[in-house]
């Protein structure tokens, strides 16, 4: 191997590394709920080649309600899961849909797009 090859190898390595910490390994910012005057925690969430914010932190036996607002037309995002709570809600673009929910037992809930690409947590304590 010359120079060149050797460059090449070690930039894609380095690419590929950077590209695995980033989606695997980095922090992401939490996002905590608000609680309202009746005792409600409420979360505003943007969809958008995502989810913003991503992981979002509740507290445990208090109604939940998140508020998905789809910034996009992208077909990936025109849904939303929450299977151990078994929801499903369809996101009509540029609205704002309501998800209520009730975490009984603390953990990470998964949350995802119909397609399984776009992710995130809500971490009850």
């Amino acid at each position: 191997m010359d120079t060149t090859e050797i460059l090449v190898t070690v930039t894609g390595l380095a690419l590929a590394a950077f590209v695995i910490w980033y989606f695997f390994f980095s922090a992401r910012p939490t996002a905590s709920a608000v609680s309202s005057s009746s005792g409600v925690q409420e979360v505003d969430i943007t969809v958008k080649g995502g989810y913003s914010p991503d992981v979002i932190e509740v507290e445990r036996g208090k109604p939940v309600q998140l508020n998905f607002y789809r910034d996009e037309e992208n077909s990936c995002s025109e849904e939303v899961l929450i299977p151990d709570f078994r929801i499903r809600r369809d996101l009509p673009a540029f609205q704002t849909t309501l998800v209520e929910l009730l975490p009984e037992k603390a953990g990470r809930y998964e949350f995802t797009c119909g397609m399984g690409m776009l992710r995130g947590s809500l971490v009850v304590k």
